[in-house]
């Protein structure tokens, strides 16, 4: 909603701020005034912004995707710590989103992306971090596979590329058996978009 013209912006609730712990992420404590006019103090985490692509084959009805442990599947005694997901990572500094999805798609899937088309940004855990991810579709051919993927060699990410057919995809999130919030997002849009692809 936007303010009437003229009209002074609210004070910003922001009261202050403190780095507890500053990384490869950044937690910070926050005191900020609320409603009532109290302040309160929240943590948050800072660690970026990021971008996700679900590259996919039109004429083959297929979208390729990746499978990799989580240390929070882990954490929390996930049987499987193996997640199925949408191709995603952090916007490294001077890169824009769609430059992100691409070379992401790119180290962990082996496939090099033309034109990206933009789902939208989204805060992924807005009540304790500052990620926005911006989220995209990319048409594909087998011919724009350049490599195996697998991740940046070094950094042990032991990522598994597959290829599924995008009606079994489908069938997976309805059934529940997809708990990536991205690529259930992904899917979602391309139905929506695309409905045949799923036929």
């Amino acid at each position: 909603m936007s303010r009437p013209a003229g009209d002074a912006p609210p004070p910003s609730p922001l009261v202050g701020v403190e780095t507890i712990f500053s990384g490869w992420t950044k937690l910070q404590r926050i005191r900020m005034r609320v409603a009532s006019g109290d302040v309160v103090e929240r943590l948050v985490e800072d660690h970026g912004a990021a971008a996700c692509v679900l590259p996919y084959d039109p004429a083959r009805r297929t979208a390729l995707v990746v499978r990799l442990p989580r240390p929070p599947l882990v954490l929390t005694g996930e049987p499987e710590p193996r997640l199925v997901e949408a191709i995603a990572g952090l916007i490294d500094p001077g890169e824009s989103a769609e430059i992100a999805a691409r070379r992401e798609a790119l180290e962990e899937a082996g496939v090099q992306l033309d034109s990206l088309e933009p789902v939208g940004t989204f805060w992924t855990m807005p009540g304790v971090s500052t990620e926005r991810m911006s989220a995209y579709l990319a048409a594909c051919t087998p011919a724009d596979r350049r490599g195996a993927g697998g991740g940046v060699a070094g950094e042990h990410e032991d990522i598994e590329v597959i290829e599924a057919r995008l009606s079994d995809l489908w069938a997976d999130l309805e059934a529940g058996r997809l708990a990536d919030m991205k690529l259930a997002l992904l899917l979602q849009a391309l139905r929506l978009r695309r409905p045949a692809l799923f036929d």
